[in-house]
């Protein structure tokens, strides 16, 4: 009698892993990993948002125009009337020789459309090609920059997905508060857009009088304190760094009051813009601006260097938090708008979960009273294997902290169909070599031998339709898609080298007391 086989024992193993790391997600007081919960089973908050694409455009002609003022004031290139528009920037060379080093450096820029005036006054705007490339990838970074920020909040398995050519789905499983919501909510749409700019101190009496359209006009932008919107500042149009450049933000507590402020840290190129920025105008005003309002104006006394800054301006522990994580995580390349937002109780959650148990303890009992009624000691056999197949699922998606949805659980459902199909393709093949008087060793190699083409062609092509949702569909398809799949790979060990190993173990019993009848189901004139 050849008990212990190989398949028997591969199949033990996937069997006893499949209960010990499940069970932390059926006891959710034992310590290890778990599924987590998603949207439509613990509830949440769902939001479709919007990327105004359009504003990306603006900041990278904006960012041009930064490159343009900090290659020229390096190179002693004295330009003037530098204008940021909405699609394109102007400025005029003063000294027609430097024309050729502004045309190098913006050669080395992609995708801008350049023409001159006179030789001297330039217009630049970027290509249709390049404003659609800047587009796509706006939203493409606010999936990431939305996604880190999540990571950082706290949140397990946040979904953020893109939708469309400028909508981003985010679903937030777990938040059931508020407070919790609506800082969040905030933190997703929060532009977090940092910019040094210089205040201009010769137009700074006017700041008060003048308007945003006349600022503009001189090249200028009115911005308004952050604390007392009364107090205006006259900055200059062309920022000098941006938060692009900021590699690090943390939340600290101003040594004189004990009120929280944000340190930031640029990168090495930033610190060196800095430095060079400071030290040539020592005596002004440096503005930090945030999302269009100025923080703090501290007036430069020396060069600073090592690219270290700081923002205060009565922020909230929580405001404070929140402003550092947006730093970190990156600025939004572009507005977001809330298109549509709603929240789904706990309890909804409960009910559905409820009804997937039902739904899969029902359909189970049906197949396993099918299986036994027909195939009778095969049957059962077959229904180890797909309970043994149910166990693998849960155990490898809390291995890797997968999130398990209501259409995953529909997933779940529906593998133990597909798990008990391949037993059933193969226990037809094993009656029919019986009934056409073949040996029961040679019928079960016979069965298993055919019947695998059949089951891999299937559960091939199945695997390759659950790649196809889980690359190209939205969080729930991709719950569905990732739990199908899984069960169709693990069916292939219990259905296949489970149910023959077992048959192995006990071959020699089957060849001794030929009970066909009671062990595959067939009747008296079949056996």
């Amino acid at each position: 009698m050849n008990f212990f086989n190989y398949r028997l024992i591969i199949f033990s193993i996937v069997t006893v892993f499949g209960i010990l790391f499940s069970m932390p997600s059926f006891f959710q007081e034992m310590e290890g990993k778990k599924i987590n919960l998603g949207l439509d089973l613990q509830g949440g908050i769902y939001m479709l948002l919007g990327v105004e694409v359009e504003k990306a455009v603006e900041t990278k002609v904006k960012s041009i125009a930064g490159a343009v003022r900090y290659y020229a004031d390096q190179n002693d290139i004295l330009i003037e009337d530098l204008t940021i528009n909405p699609d394109n920037i102007t400025f005029v060379v003063l000294d027609a020789s430097e024309t050729k080093n502004i045309d190098s450096m913006l050669a080395t820029i992609e995708g801008l459309e350049i023409s001159i005036k006179d030789e001297l006054e330039y217009k630049i705007s970027l290509t249709q090609l390049e404003k659609d490339i800047t587009k796509d990838l706006a939203v493409a970074q606010a999936v990431e920059t939305i996604r880190n920020r999540l990571d950082q909040f706290g949140l397990a398995e946040p979904s953020v997905t893109r939708q469309g050519k400028t909508d981003i789905v985010v679903e937030l499983a777990g938040i059931k508060t508020i407070e919790d919501e609506q800082r969040a909510r905030e933190l997703i749409a929060k532009p977090a857009n940092l910019e040094l700019m210089a205040i201009d101190e010769k137009l700074a009496d006017q700041a008060n009088t003048i308007s945003a359209e006349d600022a503009k006009f001189t090249g200028h932008t009115l911005l308004e304190d952050a604390n007392n919107p009364s107090l205006k500042y006259i900055v200059h149009q062309v920022p000098i760094l941006t938060g692009a450049e900021v590699v690090d933000a943390r939340v600290a507590f101003d040594n004189q009051g004990g009120s929280p402020i944000i340190n930031f840290e640029l990168s090495a190129f930033g610190g060196k813009v800095f430095g060079d920025f400071t030290a040539k105008n020592i005596g002004t005003r440096l503005a930090v601006v945030l999302d269009g309002k100025v923080f703090s104006a501290p007036v430069i006394r020396e060069r600073i260097g090592g690219g270290n800054g700081q923002i205060s301006g009565g922020f909230s522990v929580e405001e404070a938090g929140s402003v550092a994580i947006a730093l970190r995580s990156g600025a939004l390349p572009a507005p977001i708008v809330v298109l549509e937002k709603r929240s789904v109780g706990p309890s909804l959650g409960a009910d559905s979960i409820q009804a997937s148990l039902l739904a899969l303890l029902f359909g189970f009992g049906l197949v396993i009273v099918f299986m036994v009624v027909y195939y009778g000691i095969s049957g059962v056999i077959a229904s180890l294997a797909v309970v043994s197949n149910i166990f693998i699922i849960l155990a490898v998606m809390s291995m890797f902290g997968a999130t398990l949805t209501l259409p995953g659980m529909a997933g779940l459902v529906l593998t133990v169909g597909i798990a008990v199909d391949s037993n059933i393709i193969i226990l037809e093949r094993v009656r029919e070599l019986i009934h056409a008087g073949f040996g029961v060793r040679k019928a079960l190699a016979e069965g298993y031998g055919k019947a695998m083409r059949a089951i891999l062609d299937s559960n091939i092509t199945q695997v390759l339709a659950c790649m196809i949702l889980y690359v190209y569909g939205t969080g729930a398809i991709k719950g569905f898609a990732l739990t199908l799949s899984i069960g169709i790979m693990a069916s292939m060990i219990t259905a296949i080298l489970g149910t023959y190993g077992i048959y192995l173990a006990t071959l020699s019993k089957l060849e001794r007391e030929k009970k066909y009848g009671l062990w595959f189901g067939l009747s008296k004139r079949q056996s």
